[in-house]
């Protein structure tokens, strides 16, 4: 029927009139929604919704974030068409309503009200019974998105895919910087640094908090099945927020960046790491720092696209398990 629905099925993002099922859209055309899911503001009965933070002036160098989200939606036209590879038949888009929730409103003239706007925006979401997953943006989206989850869920475990700690020490609560927020994060209690865990990490911090890393050179050394392991045994079954900074992946996978590190993972450890930690109490994630100006082919963005949708898997997977 593929054929067939493709000769029917123009802008999927708001002629879809049900919020489960692939799409046969014509991968280069229509509107670009996330997965070709439904536009919408209604989460009555939502799984999940899908939103974008299209925020980066809390960038250190390269801007361009900004433009991830929009980015990220029109890459991931190319993987509505079958179930995702990986994932034992399992198939989110069929099993789960996912919609796209569009992007926070903000006022990108007001840099200071804006974390409390995301958090309200996201506080949102789940006040009404779905899961978030975001589309950054720079890394500092993060920190008001985690205050959101840890208001429903309490502290929560952080899984940090990224080049950066992101702990450099930053007291002032109300400094917005994409290097500190996890700093805060851990100070003001939003995440149990004992329980969490950064990969993939290859620059230097003095203090890591208590947070344990494993580096990019043990994933490279001891293989990405034996690191998803043992980011297993580190989580266990405490509520986990995932964050996935474009930059976990080397530069040569993933070039348009702000802030890119040579020796990274390469996509094929990352799709590895996601596929082999199936099982974790994933509550909410979040792919971010994708910055399409840097790179002309598209394949960050598409590298994007990849994560977000196995963070959609990954949240779906347990909840299909457990019957939740």
């Amino acid at each position: 029927m593929a054929l067939e629905d493709a000769k029917n099925e123009v802008d999927q993002a708001f002629t879809r009139e049900r919020t489960r099922g692939l799409s046969h859209e014509n991968t280069f055309g229509g509107a670009p929604s996330f997965l070709r899911r439904r536009y919408t503001k209604e989460l009555s009965g939502v799984d999940v919704a899908v939103t974008g933070v299209p925020f980066d002036q809390a960038v250190t160098n390269r801007p361009g974030a900004r433009l991830g989200p929009r980015a990220i939606r029109e890459a991931s036209a190319l993987q509505v068409f079958d179930p995702p590879y990986g994932w034992a038949g399992f198939d989110p888009l069929s099993e789960l309503s996912v919609v796209d929730y569009g992007d926070l409103a903000f006022d990108y003239a007001n840099v200071p009200d804006f974390p409390g706007a995301l958090t309200a925006h996201v506080r949102g979401i789940l006040g009404a019974g779905a899961a978030c997953i975001a589309l950054g943006g720079d890394h500092y989206v993060s920190f008001p998105i985690l205050r959101a989850h840890a208001e429903t869920h309490g502290p929560l475990s952080l899984l940090q895919f990224d080049a950066h700690p992101d702990t450099w020490p930053d007291d002032d609560m109300h400094r917005i910087d994409h290097g500190t927020m996890f700093y805060k994060a851990v100070k003001a209690g939003l995440v149990d640094p004992a329980r969490s865990v950064q990969v993939g990490i290859r620059t230097v911090v003095d203090d890591t908090l208590g947070v344990p890393i494993i580096d990019a050179r043990e994933v490279h050394e001891n293989g990405a099945a034996a690191t998803a392991a043992r980011i297993r045994e580190i989580l266990g079954d405490a509520p986990v927020y995932v964050t996935f900074d474009i930059d976990c992946l080397d530069p040569a996978f993933a070039p348009g960046t702000g802030t890119p590190v040579w020796g990274g993972l390469s996509s094929a450890q990352a799709a590895i790491l996601l596929r082999d930690i199936a099982g974790i109490n994933m509550v909410g994630g979040d792919v971010v720092e994708v910055s399409p100006p840097y790179d002309a082919g598209g394949a960050t963005a598409v590298a994007g696209a990849h994560v977000a949708m196995e963070l959609l898997c990954l949240w779906g997977w347990t909840r299909r398990d457990s019957g939740r």
